[in-house]
């Protein structure tokens, strides 16, 4: 009996231990039963948020358990930001390794050539990829221009239009940070040697050349407008920069008080080029200006279809503003979006 005794106060503690081990293995390996679901981890969640989530959702049994298995791995500071599938039968963790180890769900967002950050803003939060709000105080965040060599109150111009992929709710900062580095891949084999510009400036013209045309092929030309204007010390008198100066307060609608309100964009009111970018510029609207047309234009007016009539002298731009914006039967009916593209 003595021995028995002995054996069985030896025993019990294994066999307790053995059947907690069981209780455990078995919760852990207890499959999600529910259907696939979309789980999202916000940036800066950390794991007892995300561990809470889980459990309230019903896709772990045991947040305790899922608690000491993220311990034992070291893996409770590695979940990482976005929206993640879930299948139906993972176990804890499978979970676990899907919301550190897999790819969160990317949303992909087309940033089209010319939209100024306002607008890329806008886009952004449509997608749900991150606030207006916040991508237009990081855009104007002086760190993030300093480190990026730039002179000017903002990123305009170096936010690379390009079809992006990022998961939902991706902070501003990363997004900005992203764009910029696809602007720097971009460009990278770029020669900025200009006669009078310095590449800044190059970005600012682009991006003026960028907003002026609807037809790609004008490009060059244009670019060689301004820079014959630039050259005679003519005012650039470009409709964008003026539109971009008011753009927080802009209806849509361009009236004469706005051309004769001095903003440092108006370039109407101001020598030379505006303060910085108005726009982010196409890869092909720098090279126009670094490789423009070369011709005695000084003056263009649209054709309200995107292109345009380009003239040497005031005399010639006047007939051309006479034939193409104040006959009625050469506006009407109109757009630049029927414009063929070659």
């Amino acid at each position: 009996m003595k021995k028995a005794a002995v054996l069985s106060i030896f025993l019990a503690p294994i066999l307790a231990a053995a059947l907690i081990a069981t209780h455990v293995a078995f919760i852990f390996y207890t499959p999600y039963e529910g259907p696939e679901v979309v789980f999202a981890i916000k940036p800066g969640e950390g794991f007892s948020r995300v561990n809470y989530k889980l459990s309230k959702q019903e896709i772990i049994p045991n947040a305790r358990i899922f608690h000491y298995y993220a311990k034992y791995t070291d893996k409770m500071t590695s979940l990482k930001a976005g929206s993640y599938k879930i299948p139906s039968g993972v176990h804890m963790g499978e979970v676990l390794a899907i919301l550190t180890s897999g790819t969160p769900m990317l949303t992909k967002v087309t940033i089209p050539e010319g939209k100024n950050l306002y607008e890329i803003a806008e886009i952004l939060e449509r997608k749900r990829i991150t606030e207006s709000i916040k991508f237009i105080a990081e855009a104007k965040n002086s760190a993030h221009i300093k480190n990026f060599d730039q002179k000017a109150p903002n990123l305009e111009g170096y936010l690379f239009p390009e079809t992006y992929m990022f998961a939902p709710k991706t902070s501003a900062k990363q997004v900005i940070n992203t764009m910029l580095e696809t602007f720097k891949e971009k460009t990278k084999d770029i020669n900025w040697d200009h006669p009078f510009l310095n590449k800044h400036q190059i970005i600012i013209l682009a991006s003026i050349v960028e907003k002026e045309t609807g037809a790609k092929w004008e490009r060059p030309t244009i670019a060689g407008v301004y820079l014959n204007r630039l050259k005679k010390k003519m005012r650039l008198q470009a409709d964008p920069t003026t539109i971009y100066g008011i753009w927080e307060n802009y209806d849509g609608n361009l009236r004469k008080k706005h051309l004769l309100q001095k903003t440092p964009y108006n370039t109407y009111k101001i020598n030379g080029l505006p303060l910085g970018p108005i726009a982010n510029p196409s890869l092909a609207a720098i090279k126009a200006v670094l490789n423009p047309q070369e011709h005695k234009y000084l003056y263009f007016v649209s054709k309200n279809d995107g292109t345009h009539i380009f003239t040497s002298t005031y005399k010639e731009h006047l007939a051309a503003v006479k034939e193409w914006q104040l006959k009625r039967k050469n506006r009407k009916g109109k757009s630049w979006r029927d414009l063929k593209q070659n």
